[in-house]
């Protein structure tokens, strides 16, 4: 049987002729970039760098595709009546341009959470201050070699929006998702896990309960059939188990938990609570 992934479909044809803003232009948004020229949107793309410091290769598509381009120290005063705009990470939600469109009616969204809403597979998410990429590489290989049809993305690994069409809803994404990717998604992985918390990019987040709040995104929109996967060991990642809606599992290396997976020397147990 055919799959037909009708929200791309959808997408699709709500981006034809839309005026389309990509603020952020780095070597991973060239298929972004292609992608928005092939569905017929009309495009700008945006960057605080000036047009020699920028890789050559986007540039030349961006000409070659007759976009317009707004770059340098006020490239953000021509972002003006856009219907969506896509935010690079290092683009935060609280710029006051970003704001000030979205007072207007723009949509303000990122190339990964517009992938997590139109991706018909089964998505696994990896947040945390330290392990991330091991943690979401081990389980795409792990997948991978189990037989899944796996993809690895998000902070690391290749673009995945242009494979959204290639993608059916027995495919396995496992997503490693910074911080700055997190802060104000509104969607939440099917299956999140949260490596650890510690101080981390502070110089960039207002405070310390900005960087935590960015981080429980990744379970603050599951449902009640969703699993979010938790450090027992970090306070605060284990604190994140009051506001889960779906399954909390606990994990350790030291303790011995009431419920979760631990490790007893040179393995892995599941404790299990007795009834």
């Amino acid at each position: 049987m055919s799959f037909e992934n009708s929200k791309l479909e959808e997408f699709n044809n709500y981006l034809d002729g839309r005026r389309v803003a990509i603020v952020g232009i780095g070597v991973s948004n060239i298929p972004l970039i292609e992608y928005m020229h092939e569905v017929g949107a009309e495009v700008t793309v945006f960057d605080e760098r000036e047009i020699d410091e920028i890789d050559v290769e986007i540039m030349n598509k961006v000409i070659c595709y007759d976009m317009e381009y707004s770059l340098g120290e006020d490239y953000l005063l021509n972002l003006v009546d856009f219907d969506i705009i896509f935010r690079s990470p290092s683009c935060l939600p609280s710029n006051p341009a970003l704001l000030l469109e979205a007072s207007r009616g723009a949509i303000i969204t990122t190339e990964i959470e517009m992938f997590m809403e139109l991706c018909p597979g089964i998505i696994i998410g990896v947040t945390g201050s330290d392990g991330k990429t091991t943690t979401s590489t081990l389980i795409y290989e792990i997948l991978k070699a189990k037989g899944y049809n796996c993809y690895l993305g998000g902070n690391i690994g290749m673009p995945l929006f242009t494979k959204v069409s290639q993608m059916l809803p027995e495919d396995i994404i496992v997503l490693e998702l910074s911080s700055f990717q997190l802060m104000n998604m509104k969607i939440s992985p099917k299956i999140s896990v949260v490596t650890n918390i510690t101080p981390n990019h502070l110089n960039i987040h207002e405070d310390m309960e900005e960087y935590i709040e960015a981080k429980k995104s990744i379970l603050k929109y599951q449902s009640k059939d969703d699993i979010v996967i938790l450090n027992y060991d970090d306070n605060i990642v284990k604190s994140f188990a009051e506001d889960a809606i779906g399954k909390v599992i606990f994990f350790s290396h030291v303790a011995k938990i009431p419920e979760g997976y631990m490790v007893d020397r040179n393995s892995i147990k599941y404790c299990m609570r007795r009834i």
